[in-house]
């Protein structure tokens, strides 16, 4: 047994003096991903800040039309909200396509964005991990990492980012709200989650005694559509091998707008940059959006046993972006 401290403060205010008080105390939302990862010996840390009963999870319409989901809302309320399903589908079908609906009506926003990779080494104490414990080496580059990264790792780590509601929200443009010992800031979702270099062991950009406290979507592109799309081992509770999430605006038979964003395929949501910039003001055909996917996925490094994902990213997202170009000519 490994005693730590319990706190339910009143305000925000109080939440983030204790977590920066504190050395190693963590924020406690749902507890989805923390509590296990305590069970399991990975985290143990002295303080358990608990922030769910903080008035954070309201969903409210921003001046300009954009969307302010508080860090506490649950995802299951999430994905339901009319505002999420009507103006930002990806959203909601990425967060119906995470966990099951036990696990869903639990998990907050904020924590959602915070969950810790699934990779089996840094899971099981028993093993060496960069991420775990740096320095101590990377079992998974020669051992089990079929689930495991092709874009963006290190000789350090290859382990990837859980989230399907992160990867919505990067192709989305969403920014994330922390309030810290110095202050608020705002973070681009696309900035928040690092690769891991040589500090796989520092996830985020988030500073020690920060609390995030909203994420703020701007106002969805008038003549755009989304959607979320995922692969994945079963058809419930499994985490993507490969997914995509994607918004498209077409006038005139050519792309007016796209963002694009995979998930399962690096230490973080992975911005698809390249591919965007190859989609804008081409035809919105399944010849250019082969090639504007086949740019991004150039720069795929896979390891012995995971090199099917680049396939399976590619037909994934090709497959979406042939889905939106019907639904907005429909539309």
């Amino acid at each position: 047994m490994k005693p730590f401290a319990y706190l339910r403060p009143a305000t925000v205010t109080e939440a983030v003096r204790a977590g920066a008080g504190h050395p190693g105390a963590r924020f406690l939302g749902g507890g989805t991903n923390l509590v296990d990862l305590m069970k399991l010996g990975v985290e143990s840390p002295g303080l358990l800040v608990d922030v769910s009963r903080l008035p954070l999870d309201r969903v409210t319409r921003t001046d300009d039309g954009g969307l302010r989901i508080g860090a506490t809302a649950r995802n299951s309320d999430l994905a339901a909200h009319p505002d999420v399903r009507s103006g930002y589908p990806a959203l909601s079908q990425a967060l119906l396509a995470g966990a099951s609906g036990q696990l869903r009506n639990t998990a907050t926003t904020g924590g959602n964005l915070l969950q810790r990779t699934r990779c089996p080494y840094f899971q099981d104490v028993s093993k060496p991990c960069n991420k775990r414990v740096p320095g101590s080496g990377c079992p998974a580059r020669e051992g089990a990492h079929r689930d495991l990264a092709v874009l963006g790792h290190s000789q350090d780590c290859v382990a990837t980012n859980p989230s399907d509601m992160a990867v919505a929200l990067a192709a989305l443009d969403a920014a994330v709200l922390l309030h810290g010992p110095e202050g608020e800031r705002t973070v681009p979702v696309t900035d928040f989650h690092r690769l891991p270099g040589d500090n796989p062991d520092q996830d985020t950009v988030i500073r020690p005694g920060e609390l995030i406290t909203e994420v703020v979507l701007p106002p969805a592109p008038a003549v755009a559509v989304s959607l979320y799309r995922k692969a994945r081992d079963r058809a419930s509770y499994a985490f993507a091998l490969a997914s995509v999430a994607a918004v498209l605006g077409v006038r005139d038979g050519r792309v007016d707008h796209a963002s694009l964003a995979f998930g399962g395929l690096a230490h973080r949501p992975w911005r698809a940059r390249v591919a965007e910039d190859v989609l804008r003001g081409a035809p919105a055909n399944e010849d250019t959006f082969t090639r504007a996917v086949d740019a991004e996925l150039a720069a795929a490094r896979p390891l012995r046993d995971n090199g099917f994902k680049v396939d399976l990213a590619r037909r994934l997202a090709v497959g979406a972006l042939a889905e939106l170009t019907a639904e907005a000519t429909a539309g």
